[in-house]
């Protein structure tokens, strides 16, 4: 017997149990960003992988160890996607999306990256993403975290904390560079092998690392925040007027800097304690040069992603009520001549009934089987018809939930009864 194919390590099955959670989630998001006036957009899954490389930033983790990266049939370099927000800058300009024209948008799909498995990280891993663009004040950056704290509201989320940063602009950063180029220099033999690398392509993204070996140096490095431009420092003002004039806690973290090359000024993050060392639950920031760094006109734009494993993790930790889609109804068919004229009494409630969920018993079986199957399917009742009930067009109908007595219902009169299983209150 030959071993079965197994799946590829962190890339996970979602099973049908689990799919109606998600179909939930997606659907108050879907309402939740609607309100605010995004629009969805669909992106391909690959992409060249110039696209990532002068986005993202060659010295990263992302593009120097975790893309998925095959050169195609043609020869050329492509790459599955490991985040959205530059595959949503290329579709605006390919597109002609962003000449003289604002846009929100926003998309859901998965994303790939060569990660260590572990709880709450995956190599297939799904991400709602987010962007304005063509919105250059802080109103939109408010708009962002006001919208995202909305989401967190309307699925009654707790513990979920709010940390922002300001990156200024690429010549202040640049200003910056060079101190903590000069800082690290002093300290090399406290630096990484990581680091080291760093210091010479991106010198910032030191102060994301994880290690805790060099927490103490780390702390120790010069603020961005005490060397930032006046028209920053300006808009990092506004933005927090606006947020505590909506209510919105909030944490200033110097250490922020985000793990991609592309953002400037805004950056944030909505963090958890309730989810182990995965504390962030949805990042974003300002990345206002990498429309015109990637070939379009010079746009302002921000935005954020949610990971949705990490969210439904979190909602599930916090008990959330997760609906449950079982069928109404479990159509239970006795004899030859019942499962003959079963389908056709099931299409016909169906049609009378939009929204209605009835499961047909298919691959015959005696009553008390087909009876276990109803109860075990999760129907609010079954609707039970054998040769009898078909000579006289009748149906029984038996509660399956709280109790009751079976009835016998006409086929006429059976969408007038079951429409309260639906719609509560009717049918009665």
């Amino acid at each position: 017997m030959s071993k079965g194919i197994q799946p590829i390590r962190g890339m996970n099955d979602i099973l049908p149990e689990q799919t109606g959670r998600w179909q939930h989630l997606e659907s108050i998001i879907r309402e939740v960003l609607g309100s605010y006036g995004y629009q969805e957009i669909r992106l391909p899954i690959v992409e060249r992988t110039e696209l990532f490389k002068r986005s993202i930033g060659e010295v990263t983790d992302i593009v120097e160890k975790e893309m998925y990266t095959f050169e195609d049939r043609g020869g050329e370099s492509v790459t599955l996607r490991p985040e959205a927000t530059a595959g949503m800058v290329r579709a605006g300009i390919s597109n002609g999306l962003l000449y003289n024209q604002r846009q929100r948008l926003w998309c859901i799909g998965p994303m790939f990256r060569y990660e260590r498995p572990q709880k709450g990280r995956y190599r297939q891993f799904y991400q709602v993403d987010v962007e304005a663009l063509g919105f250059p004040g802080p109103d939109v950056d408010a708009e962002m975290i006001l919208l995202s704290a909305r989401l967190w509201r309307r699925l009654g989320l707790k513990h979920i904390h709010l940390e922002l940063n300001s990156l200024g602009t690429p010549e202040s950063r640049a200003v910056y560079r060079e101190l903590l180029v000069g800082y690290f220099g002093e300290h090399l033999d406290q630096l990484d092998e990581d680091s080291k690398r760093r210091l010479e392509g991106n010198p910032l993204r030191i102060l994301d690392s994880k290690n805790p070996d060099m927490r103490d140096l780390i702390d120790g490095a010069p603020l961005l925040s005490e060397h930032l431009d006046e028209e920053s420092e300006s808009h990092f003002q506004r933005l927090k007027q606006v947020l505590d004039e909506a209510g919105i806690e909030y944490t200033v973290n110097p250490r922020l800097v985000r793990g991609l090359d592309y953002y400037s000024r805004t950056v944030f993050e909505w963090v958890t304690d309730q989810l182990g060392s995965q504390g962030a639950v949805c990042s974003g920031g300002r990345y206002d040069g990498l429309v015109e760094q990637l070939g379009g006109p010079a746009t302002p734009a921000i935005g954020w992603a949610i990971g949705v494993e990490r969210l439904l993790a979190l909602m599930e930790t916090q008990d959330y009520p997760f609906p449950v889609e079982a069928p109404h109804a479990y159509l239970v068919v006795v004899g030859e001549a019942a499962e003959q004229a079963g389908m056709g009494l099931a299409e016909s409630l169906r049609d009378q009934l939009p929204g209605f969920r009835l499961e047909t018993n298919c691959g015959g079986g005696s009553f008390k089987s087909q009876m276990k199957r109803a109860d075990r399917s999760g129907a609010g009742v079954a609707l039970i018809i054998g040769e009898n009930e078909v000579g006289r067009r009748v149906a029984g109908l038996k509660p399956l939930r709280g109790g009751g007595d079976q009835q016998e219902v006409t086929w006429g009169d059976l969408a007038g009864k079951l429409r309260g299983l639906i719609e509560p209150g009717a049918g009665s």
